[in-house]
């Protein structure tokens, strides 16, 4: 589950990038790496969960398949908690130094 969640993130984050590909403004680019490498990171512990527990890999009780999706959505929502850290660090439209000069 945690998987499949990350993997439709990344494709929804790179789909959106590369509509805007010429100009990065929003930084969409760095969240697109940030949600591929949590979905590699999901897929190497897919290999590895599959290696030690074989068939019973694929029926999940319904306890385990609720925290995963926890934990997958948990994971979407960092990813883009730091995003929007960076975005508003780096400001590119430079909407937030304009309110703060114009509060001064």
């Amino acid at each position: 589950m945690t998987l499949l969640i990350t993997v439709f993130a990344a494709i929804i984050s790179t789909v959106i990038w590369y509509k805007n590909a010429p100009r990065d403004e929003m930084k969409v680019g760095m969240l697109c790496w940030m949600y591929w490498g949590a979905a590699l990171m999901w897929l190497v512990d897919a290999i590895f969960g599959y290696v030690e527990q074989q068939a019973e890999y694929f029926t999940p009780t319904p306890v385990e398949m609720l925290n995963d999706l926890f934990l997958g959505l948990s994971a979407v929502a960092l990813g883009l908690i730091i995003w929007l850290v960076v975005l508003l660090i780096k400001d590119p439209k430079g909407v937030i130094r304009a309110a703060w000069l114009k509060q001064r």
